[in-house]
Order: structure tokens, then C-alpha cells, then sequence
């Protein structure tokens, strides 16, 4: 009899408390340009929504993003979230992963990304792991209409008294950016 009270004791607090949020995230509301699904990629909560660029590409899909942070590693890493503005399912274009044969052979990524730092004439590119892999999202395949997914890249930073960069992506426009961190 003790143990039954004990645990209908336990079942009703379990009940009456709702879980606690993790503290660096926060439920967001869903919105009706956000595709409700288990198959949906999971998104980042708690980041700063600043927009740095918003750029159009093919079969509406557009790149907006939101953080250039440079690190004390050197590293830049971008952050955004890549989305499909129209009525119809978009296959995520190959072109997106660039045409180096080593990328090729990886699965669907934003390889292609490069930054440009005007100050210095240098060109960089995603950086890739010891495997040959990218360092940015992968895997992207195809958007559902008005679904959006969060992506990353990660490229080499450049020198400190460099501040704005270009960026390019095959397929997309191409922009200037400020570098926020």
C-alpha cells in the first residue's frame, strides 16, 4: 500500500509539471511558413535572427543568412537557413555542393560556398574534416513547399582587420557581408 501511494504520488507530480526548457533553447511558435513534420530538419532556437543577406536562387529557393562569426580558433562560421518560397516540392540543386571530385563523391552539401576577402585578394573555401568531408550542412535533398531548413558553413577566417567578405553560392545571388563576430 505504501508503494502504491509512493508511486501515484510520483505519477501526479510527473503529471502536473510540465518539462523545463533546456536554457539555451526555447519553443518556438510554429508559424505557417514552418512544415510540420517528423521528417522536417530540426531547427536552432535561441540565435539572433539579424539578417546579414537574403539571396534568391533557382526554383525559389532563397539563402538568408543571419551570422558571420569568427571564432578564436580561426574559423568563420555562417549561419542561415535556406528556404523554399514556392507551392511545390524543390529538389535541392547538385550544383550547391560545388565541383571538386573529392565534394562529388560526398553526400548533398553547400560545399560550393565561397568567401571572398577584398582587403587581402583571398578566396576561401568550406573547409573540409580529415575524412574529406564538408564542413557544412549536408544531406539536403529536397524542400517541401514552404519548408525551411538551417544550415551552416565553416570556412577559414580571415585576418582580423578584414570586416566585410563576399559570398558566393553556385546558382544563387551574390553578396556582401559583415563579419558580426
Amino acid at each position: 500500500m505504501t508503494i502504491t501511494a509512493g508511486l501515484a504520488l510520483t505519477t501526479t507530480n510527473c503529471a502536473s509539471s510540465p518539462p523545463s526548457p533546456r536554457p539555451d533553447h526555447t519553443d518556438p511558435t510554429p508559424t505557417p511558413t514552418t512544415q510540420a513534420s517528423s521528417s522536417a530538419p530540426r531547427t536552432q532556437t535561441g540565435r539572433a535572427t539579424t539578417v546579414l543577406a537574403e539571396l534568391d536562387g533557382p526554383a525559389g529557393l532563397t539563402l538568408i543568412l543571419t551570422a558571420a562569426e569568427r571564432d578564436q580558433s580561426g574559423y568563420l562560421t555562417l549561419r542561415g537557413t535556406l528556404r523554399n518560397t514556392s507551392n511545390v516540392l524543390v529538389t535541392v540543386p547538385a550544383q550547391l555542393r560545388g565541383t571538386e571530385d573529392d565534394i562529388v563523391r560526398t553526400s548533398p552539401s553547400l560545399a560550393g560556398a565561397t568567401l571572398i576577402d577584398f582587403t587581402h585578394h583571398k578566396r576561401y573555401y568550406v573547409l573540409r574534416d580529415s575524412d574529406g568531408n564538408p564542413l557544412t550542412t549536408i544531406g539536403l535533398t529536397r524542400l517541401k513547399p514552404h519548408q525551411k531548413a538551417d544550415v551552416f558553413m565553416q570556412f577559414p577566417a580571415p585576418p582580423a582587420t578584414t570586416g566585410r567578405v563576399g559570398f558566393q553560392m553556385p546558382l544563387f545571388d551574390t553578396t556582401t557581408i559583415t563579419i558580426t563576430g
